[in-house]
C-alpha cells in the first residue's frame, strides 16, 4: 500500500483544501501518515499569502525534502510562484496549482502510477477531518472581488465565486452527523456568500444561516471574514434574533484612519466603522468583537498610527490580529514609493500590541463570575483540565479558550455550563456546573 505524508500550511480555508484532498487519497486506498520517515511521498499544501507565510513554505519544502521521498507541491505558493519553483527547486516532483484541483484526481492517478488505486474528483463527502470534527470549518466560496490594494487573495485565488446552497447546508447536515456541534462559516468574504447566486445580488448569508441552525444537534453557527460595509441591518438582526448565531463578529477593518483607508482601497471612512460597532453593541451588547489591523502602510503618517491607537482604546475589540505590512507583487500597494522604515514599522506594531494586550485583559476579566455554554474539545488526563470553546472563542490560535475543571466525567463534544473564576492571558479559567447542582 502506497503511504502519503501530509503537510497543511496557512489559513483555515486551505485547511478544508487539504481535507479534501484527504478525502480523495483516503478513497483511493493511500495509507496517511504522520511520519515523513514512512511515506512514499510527501505532499505538502502551501500559503503564498505574505512574505513570512512564503518563507514558511519554502523551509517545509527544504525541509520535507530531506526525507528523499517523492515531493509534491500544492495550493497557494504554487498557484503563485510555479515558474519560480519549478526554476529553483527541480527536486519538486509535481506542482499542484488551485486551477488543478477540479481534476486533482487524474494528477494524483498519474504520480502514484498505480492502477489499482481508485481516486475520485474531489468531494465534501469524502472530506477527511483532521481537525476538530466537533467544531468543523465549512468553506462557503473561493476567491475575492474586493481588490484591497494591499491584497494578493484575488491574483492567488481569481474572482468571487460561491458554494452551493444546496451543497453547503448538505455538508453541515453531514459534519452534524458526524459529531460537529458548532459549524464554523468561512471564506475570503463571508459577507457576500450568495451574491453572485440571487437576481438582486442580495446576500443568501442571513437565510443560510437561519437554515443551518434549524440541523438537529447543532449548538452554534459562527460566521468569520465579515467585510465592514456588507454587514447590514439584516444579518445584525438574523444574529441579535437566533441563539444559535453565534454573536460574534470577525470584521477585519485594517485601519481607522480615513486617508490610510482610502489609499488601501477599502470603501468606508473612520466614521462608518466606528458607527458600525455602536450599531451592532446597541443591538447585540453581548457580542464579541475581532478584527485586523494592518501596521506600516505606505504613507501612515504618525497621526493615521495614533489615530489607531486611539480607536483601540475606545472600541474595546476583545480579539485582534495586527499585521506588519508586507509588500506584495501585483497589488496596488506594490508601486507605492511612500514606504515606512522597517524600524517604524516595529515600533508602531509593538505600541499597538502593547494596547490591545492591556483591553484584552480588561475585557477577560470581565467575564469572570459569568456562567457560559462550553463545548469540550480536549482533556489532558496530567492536570485533569477540560479545554474547550464558549460562544466568545472562535477555533483557531488566535481566541483562546475555557480551561475548566469538572467532578464529573465528561467525554470530547459534550456541551456543559461552566463559570468562569479567572482569567489568565486570553484564556477563562472555571469549574464545570453539574446539571444535578
Amino acid at each position: 500500500m502506497i503511504s502519503v505524508g501530509f503537510v497543511s500550511l496557512g489559513c483555515a480555508k486551505n485547511q478544508v483544501d487539504s481535507e479534501l484532498i484527504l478525502g480523495v487519497l483516503q478513497a483511493a486506498g493511500i495509507r496517511i501518515v504522520v511520519n515523513p520517515e514512512e511515506a512514499d511521498a510527501i505532499i505538502i499544501n502551501t500559503c503564498g499569502f505574505i512574505e513570512s507565510a512564503r518563507q514558511e513554505t519554502v523551509e517545509t519544502i527544504l525541509e520535507m525534502k530531506s526525507y528523499g521521498k517523492k515531493l509534491i507541491v500544492a495550493g497557494c505558493y504554487a498557484e503563485r510562484y510555479r515558474k519560480e519553483l519549478e526554476n529553483d527547486m527541480p527536486f519538486v516532483d509535481r506542482i499542484i496549482t488551485l486551477k488543478d484541483y477540479p481534476r486533482i484526481h487524474l494528477i494524483l492517478s498519474d504520480v502514484f502510477g498505480d492502477t489499482s488505486l481508485k481516486f475520485l474528483p474531489l468531494s465534501y463527502e469524502r472530506r477527511m477531518l483532521v481537525s476538530s470534527s466537533v467544531t468543523p470549518y465549512i468553506k462557503m466560496s473561493e476567491g475575492c472581488d474586493n481588490r484591497c490594494a494591499f491584497c494578493a487573495i484575488p491574483l492567488i485565488r481569481g474572482s468571487f465565486r460561491s458554494r452551493d446552497y444546496d451543497e453547503i447546508v448538505a455538508e453541515c447536515e453531514q459534519l452534524v452527523r458526524q459529531g460537529a456541534k458548532e459549524l464554523n462559516l468561512i471564506s475570503q468574504d463571508t459577507t457576500r456568500y450568495g451574491t453572485d447566486l440571487t437576481k438582486d445580488h442580495s446576500s443568501l448569508l442571513p437565510k443560510l444561516l437561519n437554515r443551518l441552525t434549524e440541523i438537529e444537534g447543532i449548538v452554534w453557527v459562527r460566521m468569520l471574514y465579515l467585510y465592514p460595509d456588507e454587514i447590514n441591518e439584516e444579518l445584525i438582526e438574523t444574529v441579535a434574533k437566533n441563539p444559535k448565531i453565534a454573536p460574534y463578529f470577525d470584521i477585519p477593518i485594517q485601519h481607522i484612519s480615513t486617508p490610510v483607508l482610502k489609499r488601501m482601497l477599502r470603501r468606508k471612512d473612520e466614521a462608518f466603522h466606528r458607527q458600525l460597532f455602536q450599531r451592532i453593541r446597541e443591538r447585540i451588547p453581548h457580542a464579541i468583537f475581532r478584527s485586523t489591523l494592518i501596521t506600516g502602510f505606505p504613507g501612515e503618517t504618525e497621526e493615521d498610527h495614533q489615530k489607531l491607537v486611539a480607536f483601540l482604546q475606545e472600541a474595546q475589540i476583545d480579539r485582534l490580529g495586527v499585521f506588519p505590512y508586507s509588500k506584495e507583487e501585483g497589488t496596488k500597494a506594490y508601486q507605492y514609493l511612500d514606504e515606512i522604515d522597517p524600524e517604524t514599522i516595529q515600533r508602531r506594531h509593538h505600541e499597538l500590541m502593547s494596547v490591545q494586550k492591556r483591553v484584552a485583559r480588561k475585557l477577560n476579566r470581565s467575564h469572570i463570575g459569568g456562567v457560559y455554554t462550553t463545548i469540550i474539545e480536549a482533556y489532558d488526563p496530567s492536570s485533569k483540565f477540560y479545554y474547550g470553546r464558549s460562544y466568545a472563542f472562535a477555533p483557531d490560535d488566535i481566541d483562546g479558550q475555557v480551561v475548566f475543571q469538572s467532578t464529573n466525567i465528561l467525554q470530547i463534544g459534550d456541551v456543559v455550563n461552566v463559570k468562569i473564576t479567572d482569567a489568565f492571558g486570553y484564556d477563562l479559567i472555571g469549574d464545570a456546573i453539574l446539571q444535578e447542582e
